[in-house]
């Protein structure tokens, strides 16, 4: 039985990936992640024997699927860790850009030494495996696990003294190396690395790039949920630099600007002709409403369904949490024809909780 590493990813579905999987109807054997982010969903049907394609505009979220969602395979072994860990640390992009703008300077410094490595491993699953665990470290030293914060506070949430007195908690994982988070999460990583014996893809796109070409029984649908905290870029797109060694720009249709939102769901809802079954995951805090997104999807099919659940977001701490209702949009596309003939499914994970 395999098992989901921890990604830690704000906004995933580790924790519901089970329940929305559970709505797939029988005679669906592809899907279609079009958001896939940290591949919670992905690795789930994956688990399920279902033929995977997943999607995302960042990099490191494509490094992620490579991983643990094509890869079928291919572990880092003892000779690939001495491959990224070798050799003295480097001034290079990380250090010329963000030496105390995230990180402390010796911090970058490594961080351009350990990219330069993972250059070196003989394989793109190698690479990408890497890339996720080195993401999983640069997480862990950040407080709040996004890059959203200026350094001012990153120096004081990082001073384990000061945390202590504020939070009763010293927090002394973000002091601890970046090799020590990237070996303390090898093993699970490693681990959670299976073939479920079909052709899983990865892409890195944007997502109205891949509509017309991509074709699958499901498409999944798990957009930034515009209104609440969505800023996927902000929260992870450093990493991005870090892969590109470039300063990366925000990109377009990136479901955050309530005045375009509607009108980006119309555009993404007249595309979806190659899918019989459209899931799309939503909640009821942010914009547009469940009202008017059924309004939206009702134009394109008289068989939509809403189902919901009690979900929490955590947003920062183990006491803070946002209370919200998921929902979970199922449409059948009426004017689909279906013609494939596949393989039975198979489960082949833990479940999930």
């Amino acid at each position: 039985m395999f098992k989901y590493p921890k990604v830690n990813y704000i906004g995933n579905k580790e924790k519901i990936a089970k329940w929305i999987c559970d709505q797939f109807p029988n005679d669906a054997h592809t899907l279609f992640d079009a958001f896939s982010g940290g591949c919670s969903l992905s690795y789930e049907a994956k688990c399920r024997g279902l033929e995977v394609y997943t999607n995302d505009i960042l990099k490191i979220n494509y490094h992620i699927a490579n991983a643990l969602i094509t890869n079928n395979d291919v572990l880092l072994d003892e000779p690939d860790i001495e491959t990224i860990f070798s050799g003295e640390p480097m001034e290079g992009f990380m250090y010329e850009n963000y030496a105390e703008v995230y990180f402390f300077p010796q911090e970058c410094k490594e961080l351009d030494r350990y990219r330069q490595n993972i250059e070196l491993l003989e394989s793109e699953e190698k690479k990408s495996l890497a890339f996720a665990l080195m993401r999983r470290a640069m997480i862990r030293k950040m407080p709040y696990s996004r890059f959203t914060l200026n350094w001012d506070k990153i120096v004081q949430l990082r001073d384990e003294e000061y945390s202590y007195k504020k939070y009763k908690r010293r927090r002394a994982y973000h002091n601890q190396s970046f090799k020590h988070h990237f070996l303390q999460n090898l093993d699970e990583y490693n681990q959670a690395i299976f073939s479920n014996n079909k052709k899983n893809v990865a892409y890195n796109d944007d997502i109205f790039n891949l509509l017309d070409t991509v074709k699958a029984d499901i498409i999944y649908l798990d957009p930034p949920y515009t209104g609440t905290m969505n800023n996927y870029f902000g929260f992870y797109g450093l990493v991005d630099d870090f892969i590109t060694s470039e300063v990366t720009q925000p990109f377009e249709n990136n479901f955050v600007n309530k005045n375009s939102a509607i009108e980006l769901f119309d555009q993404l809802f007249s595309k979806l002709g190659n899918f019989k079954y459209w899931y799309l995951s939503y909640n009821n805090a942010s914009y547009p409403s469940k009202e008017e997104l059924l309004d939206l999807l009702r134009k394109y099919s008289d068989d939509v369904e809403v189902m919901e659940r009690k979900h929490n977001y955590q947003i920062t701490g183990k006491h803070k949490k946002e209370k919200n209702t998921e929902f979970l949009f199922i449409v059948k596309n009426e004017s689909y024809d279906y013609t494939n003939r596949h393989s039975r499914k198979h489960t082949v994970c833990e479940a999930t909780n």
